[in-house]
């Protein structure tokens, strides 16, 4: 099955209303901001394509030279670049080099549904307060059904409905 398209339906993603729900919003700071979409957002529409989602971004959004994040999409693709986003802003060495790998997996070419079952089978994070310390904000993600999986260690973000 084609990961744009629903399960059940055959549809396009973007014609399930489910995927526009609770879209998922939060703050990045403007450096990293580049490094994950490129100088002038270069890479925004091949991320958008390969992970199947609609990302807006706001640069404007707040003082403090943040921007401002929003992505609507299927569940999973949701799931899988908070994770990216997550490990790119660490400073832990393994989880940063692990974020870079999926970045460019993201820019290079469609996520599958082997690479959103592998994002989400990960271990857990245990106490690396390290993780994505340079992004903030509310976090939702709504859960089509309830998931034995945690993010853990996401300092900057509050996930109050990642996970039931």
């Amino acid at each position: 099955m084609d990961m744009g398209t629903s399960a059940l339906s055959k549809k396009p993603w973007w014609t399930l209303p489910e995927n526009f729900h609770a879209p998922m919003v939060f703050h990045m700071e403007e450096d990293q901001e580049e490094l994950i979409f490129g100088h002038g957002d270069t890479y925004l529409r091949c991320i958008e394509v390969h992970s199947h989602t609609l990302i807006q971004l706001e640069s404007w959004f707040t003082a403090t030279g943040q921007t401002r994040v929003t992505v609507v999409g299927p569940h999973r693709a949701r799931q899988w670049l908070l994770h990216m986003f997550c490990c790119v802003g660490s400073q832990d060495s393994y989880h940063h080099a692990r974020g870079l790998e999926m970045l460019e997996r993201v820019r290079s070419q469609p996520l599958t549904n082997d690479d959103l079952v592998t994002s989400i089978s990960v271990p857990p994070y245990t106490g690396d307060l390290s993780l994505a310390p340079r992004i903030s904000g509310t976090v939702c993600l709504s859960v089509p059904q309830p998931s034995p999986y945690q993010v853990i260690g996401c300092s900057g973000f509050h996930l109050s409905s990642l996970y039931p």
